[in-house]
């Protein structure tokens, strides 16, 4: 089959031990993020399997509509970037395996790095000493304060598990489903949002981005925050309301933010203000960026495309298409 394996920034896959899996196949990767539905056309016109890298590509109908030769989007974990209908449509298969019972170690990890980062003000407090100064400013402790949990998943389990050895107390607000598994973690449950976005020294969202979600946290939240709290954002922008988080740092309420995740991505733009802030720690959507986690995702990936080779795909989020194809065998 021809691969194409898109955004892969470093040329890392080709160093993991799973990308043997596919040799025998024509595999083409690229190592820059394309925009241009034009461009991507042209790139992808022989491609059969499509290898995606989480969401740095958004696969929609335009685009979809001039692939007529692909069959198969190979992926991990949620597709808000696919238009999964058209690919229906068309008979082109997603599979993405959702990782039951496994989540990103990489990103609980790198939570705590943000948060441990903010809190005792790393990033400038390095700046400042490249600079010729010594010491900025006075950090904060982790001891004896309140992490806040805004979900209660697989990923949320972890960092509340390391919350422990910091001797912090965790605060849950999540859906009733998950209260249960919070309270036997040993967490306390909020009672409401109030409460929550109140009580937290460091609020760290844990939720997935679906309609739901979308702009979950209000200005209404965050100004309830302490100005000596840190707000946490390693899942996606998208489940803050527009501008919120701007204006709420700008007013002082909360008074730190750690973000890896942005509206648009990737953040090009020197001049935005989650970029300038002083009271802001910001990295480049690196929450799953390690190797050994590309290593977890892309070996379920290049099973899947194996699996489609050998004519019974797995974890196809769209099963009409496998129904259609027997109707019309």
């Amino acid at each position: 089959m021809n691969i194409t394996i898109l955004d892969d920034y470093f040329d890392t896959l080709r160093t993991l031990p799973c990308f043997t899996k596919l040799e025998g196949h024509a595999v083409t990767v690229w190592n820059d993020h394309l925009l241009d539905t034009d461009g991507l056309a042209a790139r992808l016109a022989q491609t059969e399997a499509l290898v995606l890298i989480r969401e740095r590509t958004k696969v929609r109908t335009p685009l979809l509509e001039r692939l007529p030769k692909l069959r198969l989007i190979s992926q991990r974990s949620v597709y808000p970037h696919i238009d999964v209908d058209t690919c229906t449509r068309l008979g082109i298969i997603v599979s993405s395996s959702q990782h039951p019972g496994s989540p990103s170690y990489a990103a609980a990890e790198l939570t705590w790095g943000l948060i441990l980062a903010a809190v005792r003000q790393i990033p400038q407090q390095m700046a400042a000493l490249q600079a010729g100064r010594w010491q900025i400013g006075v950090g904060s402790s982790l001891r004896g304060k309140t992490l806040g949990l805004y979900g209660y998943g697989r990923i949320a389990r972890a960092v509340a598990r390391y919350a422990k050895a910091f001797d912090m107390g965790v605060l849950v607000l999540a859906r009733a489903s998950s209260h249960a598994a919070a309270f036997a973690d040993g967490c306390m449950i909020a009672a409401d949002n109030a409460e929550f976005f109140a009580a937290c020294d460091v609020i760290s969202l844990q939720m997935r981005l679906v309609d739901a979600t979308r702009h979950i946290v209000a200005s209404a939240d965050l100004a309830r925050m302490k100005p000596t709290a840190l707000l946490v954002n390693t899942s996606r922008a998208g489940l803050i309301a527009p501008g919120a988080l701007i204006a709420a740092l700008q007013s002082g309420r909360p008074g730190m933010a750690a973000i890896d995740v942005y509206e648009d991505e990737p953040l090009r733009d020197t001049t935005h203000p989650l970029l300038t802030m002083p009271n802001v720690v910001a990295t480049p959507h690196i929450g799953y960026v390690t190797s050994d986690e590309y290593q977890l995702q892309f070996e379920d990936i290049f099973d899947q495309i194996l699996a489609y080779e050998a004519g019974t795909p797995i974890n196809v989020v769209n099963p009409a298409v496998l129904q259609n194809a027997r109707r019309a065998g």
